[in-house]
């Protein structure tokens, strides 16, 4: 246990450990990390031609076709691309923005909490009075009491004469 954790409270190193973990996962296990690199897949939509080689025409003709029809998927995934990165950066705002409203929400706990723990102390301060206004009472009330026995006594004691 360390120093700080003996003078102040609070968990092991281990535990502290296992948040630091936790913090630092990342937010998909598809999310591409330093120790997630991703799987550098490529997009090879014909193979490779490994040697010299003579096409036909329909041969040709097919690979013209297929070549324009990539070019079109080409622009479309780019937009497409273009999108997924504005979501993402779209959902990293949101999430920073809700941490630092966590980060408010945390904060204002804490003063919240103060002033419950300032109160509380205010009024353990306040019970010796309220134990003087308690004998003060009990004082009173003898007191009162005893003069009513006396004027009492006074009462029936000069009746009997």
């Amino acid at each position: 246990m360390g120093t700080m954790t003996r003078l102040f409270g609070g968990e092991s190193s281990d535990a502290i450990s296992s948040k630091s973990e936790k913090l630092t996962a990342p937010t998909d296990a598809s999310v591409i990390t330093p120790l997630n690199p991703g799987n550098f897949a490529s997009i090879r939509t014909s193979p490779v031609v490994d040697a010299p080689r003579y096409f036909k025409e329909e041969e040709a003709d097919a690979l013209k076709k297929l070549a324009k029809e990539k070019t079109q998927d080409a622009r479309h995934s780019k937009k497409a691309y273009k999108s997924l990165g504005q979501i993402e950066e779209a959902d990293a705002k949101v999430h920073k923005a809700h941490r630092g409203y966590e980060k408010v929400v945390a904060t204002n706990e804490l003063t919240k909490k103060k002033a419950d723990v300032g109160l509380a102390k205010h009024l353990h301060g306040l019970r010796p009075g309220y134990a003087r206004l308690g004998i003060g009472l009990e004082k009173a009330e003898n007191r009162a009491a005893e003069r009513i026995e006396a004027i009492k006594a006074k009462l029936l004691g000069g009746s009997e004469q």
